[in-house]
């Protein structure tokens, strides 16, 4: 089951990434990170405000991880991703997105003293090369000619949110309620948010409304933020950040996919090259021998 939450979780997150830079000229950043959150906010608590005010002592008593894990969370990695998109290409947020799983095993282990067995690298290893030959497609010499400006480092930074974000989980109260916990960082998460989304309405940016704007607010309310963290959170508890973190080289392989059936692009070899080394590193990084089969 928690494999199946992560594979749903990078889907959702592979059309926030083409959207977020689709609509980057049309919804400011911050715009898009406030209005995102607000309402899925607001349908998180349609769900989950009666767990919210029954947890409250709880959730008080845990308001220093909670606070952390809104900053980190909702108003970091998200916005820092869309201020990304602004001025950087979408291969290059990909690549730099996908030392994820790198960012999380080095934390794991700095922070939670979690080594990281040679198996678990190596199938990082393997499914970070499949990325690499989806993103250059097949040509890994264009590695020297790809240039990095201000918006990868925004998305490094997002990436060093997100693996703290991910360990952190492993401090999760046991009797905290998943809608619970959601709504409590969300809720700070937008204050975080708010200051520098008034600070960007001031300087005259806004959107139209129409249908794409609205129809793009939906899609990373509900999907990304509501479906994507929910499944996030529960898989990082059953079976740990190191573990859960190769799937975040699924994002390209989704990202492939999409613009197959949406763009009317073709798959090439290089992509069925890069789509069988992401799967292999993932069942390698994530794969446990019974222990019977071990004796």
């Amino acid at each position: 089951m928690p494999y199946i939450l992560l594979i749903l979780t990078t889907l959702f997150w592979s059309g926030n990434f083409v959207l977020s830079r689709g609509m980057h000229a049309e919804i400011p950043p911050l715009n898009l990170s406030f209005w995102r959150w607000l309402l899925a906010l607001l349908i998180l608590l349609v769900f989950g405000y009666r767990h919210l005010y029954d947890q409250r002592k709880l959730i008080f008593e845990h308001r220093r991880f909670i606070i952390i894990q809104g900053l980190l969370g909702v108003t970091g990695f998200n916005s820092f991703i869309y201020l990304a998109m602004q001025t950087t290409t979408a291969v290059n947020a990909v690549l730099v997105n996908s030392c994820i799983p790198v960012l999380i095993a080095l934390f794991s282990l700095l922070i939670l003293k979690e080594p990281l067995t040679l198996r678990q690298s190596f199938g990082i290893l393997l499914s970070l090369s499949g990325v690499t030959l989806i993103i250059t497609s097949g040509n890994l010499s264009s590695l020297l000619e790809l240039s990095f400006n201000r918006g990868d480092l925004l998305v490094l930074a997002a990436a060093l949110f997100w693996a703290l974000y991910s360990i952190f989980l492993r401090s999760y109260p046991k009797d905290l309620h998943p809608f619970s916990y959601q709504c409590a960082i969300v809720i700070v998460g937008l204050i975080g948010i708010l200051p520098f989304y008034l600070l960007e309405l001031s300087s005259g940016k806004s959107f139209s409304i129409n249908t794409a704007s609205l129809s793009t607010i939906v899609y990373v309310a509900i999907f990304p933020s509501v479906l994507a963290f929910i499944f996030w959170n529960r898989a990082i508890r059953e079976i740990g950040a190191n573990r859960a973190g190769s799937f975040i080289h699924l994002m390209p392989v989704f990202s492939t996919i999409l613009t197959v059936f949406f763009l009317g692009e073709t798959i090439e070899f290089f992509h069925v090259q890069g789509i069988l080394l992401v799967f292999s590193g993932i069942v390698l990084a994530t794969y446990r021998i019974p222990k019977k089969a071990q004796q």
